[in-house]
């Protein structure tokens, strides 16, 4: 497999380091478009794959062409390659925002992939959402899905719809479980506890109870339940949540991020 990036940020990066790692593609078949030199620089010594400034330059040859850059740049960029795209190659797309009709017709190309990654994909821990256009055969579906496979779980919907409540959910997510996480550990230090020891015991605590989410296969309401006894500190903790109004805000905050996504998407 030949695969070029559009763009040589993090997210990039995290692609580009799990393709490696999966050894769908050798270095040498591996190209960047990236207009910082600091950047182009970092990713030829790191990983020994070609870095350019030319866009067009990198797509050569390419079986996936990679459109890793900010929303504001989308259009300048496809410009450049519109109509120099072959119907061998797939265009991949994980620019926040954009759809695939806009992907579509920005490049004159009709095999376009639209993905919704998330941060975590930089330890290979990652949830995309992806759709693809009529144009993009079933061998190139599996080429995308073994990508995304090296940078986590990965999950195909027909309906591009999905994708703004994906950017909501799971691609704004881990922001505010970071913001938990945060809370939790200046809530331990608050108590009196080291800052050392609360990071620690608030980081197992989300980690393991996200595994044991995971691995039980139980409603997390029967888990949370499992923990409350009458009466005691837990049910008081939850009691103040609750008074607070934490789990409607988590559901409208969500809801924001959706409306913002959608609204963003329409221009």
């Amino acid at each position: 497999m030949k695969v070029a990036f559009i763009g040589g940020g993090k997210m990039a990066e995290a692609i580009l380091h799990g393709v490696l790692s999966g050894k769908l593609a050798d270095p040498k078949d591996i190209s960047v478009g990236e207009p910082v030199v600091e950047r182009r620089e970092y990713l030829s010594s790191q990983f020994g794959v070609s870095a350019y400034v030319d866009n067009l330059k990198s797509t050569q040859q390419a079986d996936l062409v990679v459109f890793a850059i900010k929303p504001q740049d989308l259009g300048p960029v496809m410009g450049q390659l519109k109509g120099h795209l072959d119907s061998q190659q797939a265009a991949l797309s994980i620019v926040a925002g954009a759809k695939m009709d806009t992907l579509t017709k920005g490049l004159g190309h009709q095999s376009v992939v639209r993905v919704m990654p998330n941060t975590p994909a930089q330890i290979g821990e990652g949830m995309s959402l992806w759709t693809c256009s009529d144009g993009v055969d079933d061998s190139r579906r599996e080429m995308v899905k073994a990508v995304l496979g090296t940078i986590g779980q990965e999950i195909y919907v027909s309906d591009e719809k999905y994708m703004d409540m994906a950017t909501a959910l799971s691609a704004s997510g881990p922001a505010y479980v970071f913001l938990f996480i945060e809370a939790l550990i200046d809530a331990g230090v608050y108590v009196g506890m080291p800052r050392d020891m609360a990071r620690t015991l608030a980081l197992q605590t989300v980690f393991g109870s996200t595994k044991l989410v995971m691995e039980s296969g139980m409603h997390p309401a029967e888990l949370k339940d499992m923990v409350v006894s009458p009466g005691g500190t837990t049910a008081e903790a939850l009691r103040v949540l609750e008074d607070q109004g934490v789990p409607a805000a988590i559901v409208s905050a969500v809801d924001a991020a959706y409306r913002k996504s959608v609204q963003l998407g329409q221009g």
